[in-house]
């Protein structure tokens, strides 16, 4: 692919926070949960949001109704499996859109299924159809495509497509591609359509967001995320992370403006019960906290020295702390900004104090306990 029309394009982000993020084991949203975390994904421009599974029953159906209620800008998609019966149960709810999901490998048609490659072939274009005739634009997900045979794949797209499926969902179920895969096999499906190709990558190897860029350079128009990479086992593609990645690495735009990204975070991570780590990409609290003595003295003098990006991009700031690997310019701006300046005597005492600190704590010292008398100097 062209790199400067890879560049050119714009990705469509589709959030799935609130269905395949709440299937991660133990997390369930309530109304008010999902109708915030919604509004919130909304203020930031992500464009589509997958928001449940109505086959679920009356309860979840009514949330999806009352959140497609809001008169929200994004576009909303439910799932289903490849039953009449959970097609219908997604009709009248005010959604746009249906992710239908198929089993695309071998492995899960014989053992999940005990079907063939030609049932499939089959049964795609009436189900396709039942959906479009319900008013929804219709995508089919391939689940585990990540292991179905290429030439497979190309079979279901093909069909799809000729029953009037705008998208193909490849789906990385078991999270098992590495980005050079992803790219060839993204690369080979968009040869041959020009459907809308959707990533939805699992994290079980690490790689969801790596495999998801590698997706769009490969020409895929549409990626699956979710908040904090919340999700199934090792979770998803983290929003803020493809989002980032994409246009830090590749000039490729989602139109999502990730400045109040860090409140989403929080919600997200509170109503699911999931805390983000410390050093979580991007809204971990130490991602941008800065010790070693160098380092600060880098950001000081100019702020490119040690910033890959702004940390503005993501509403987030440099922190400077105190422990073990700092330095005496490092401790006189720290006290500086509590009021308190220090020369360089006074900064080597207080600096041996926070080393021992450190040592005891594990942690660096809180402003208020560097401003306790047991820290200063005598």
């Amino acid at each position: 692919m062209d790199t400067r029309a890879a560049n050119s394009r714009r990705i469509v982000i589709n959030d799935t926070t609130l269905r395949d993020g709440e299937q991660s084991a133990g997390v369930a949203f309530s109304l008010e949960e999902k109708l915030d975390i919604a509004r919130r994904l909304d203020a930031l421009g992500v464009p589509e949001m997958e928001v449940g599974i109505p086959a679920m029953g009356a309860t979840e159906r009514e949330s999806i109704r009352v959140l497609a209620s809001l008169g929200l800008s994004a576009r909303l998609m439910v799932w289903s499996r490849m039953h009449i019966t959970d097609i219908t149960a997604c009709a009248s709810l005010g959604v746009q859109l249906i992710d239908i999901s198929v089993p695309a490998s071998d492995q899960h048609l014989r053992s999940k299924l005990r079907r063939d490659r030609d049932w499939l072939l089959a049964e795609i274009p009436r189900h396709v159809r039942y959906g479009l005739d319900l008013g929804l634009d219709v995508c089919i997900g391939g689940e585990d495509a990540s292991r179905a045979d290429l030439d497979f794949l190309k079979r279901i797209i093909e069909v799809a497509q000729a029953a009037g499926a705008r998208r193909f969902r490849f789906a990385d179920t078991l999270g098992v591609l590495d980005p050079f895969s992803t790219y060839e096999r993204i690369g080979a499906l968009r040869a041959v359509s020009d459907i809308e190709i959707e990533m939805h990558a699992h994290d079980d190897l690490g790689l969801a967001t790596a495999n998801t860029l590698a997706a769009a350079k490969g020409g895929a128009t549409h990626a699956n995320t979710t908040v904090n990479g919340l999700g199934e086992r090792a979770g998803n593609a983290p929003l803020e992370e493809v989002v980032v990645g994409l246009r830090q690495c590749h000039g490729i735009e989602t139109g999502v403006d990730m400045r109040e990204f860090p409140a989403l975070s929080a919600r997200v991570a509170s109503a699911s019960g999931r805390p983000v780590g410390w050093q979580k990409s991007l809204v971990g609290e130490g991602v941008f906290t800065h010790e070693a003595g160098i380092h600060v003295d880098g950001l000081i003098k100019d702020p490119n020295n040690y910033q890959g990006f702004d940390p503005q991009l993501v509403g987030r700031e440099h922190r400077i702390v105190l422990g073990k690997h700092s330095g005496r310019r490092a401790v006189q701006l720290v006290m500086a900004r509590l009021g308190r300046r220090l020369d360089d005597v006074a900064a080597d005492t207080l600096l041996d104090r926070v080393r021992g600190f450190v040592s005891d704590h594990k942690r660096p010292p809180t402003d208020l306990e560097l401003l306790q008398p047991l820290m200063e100097a005598p």
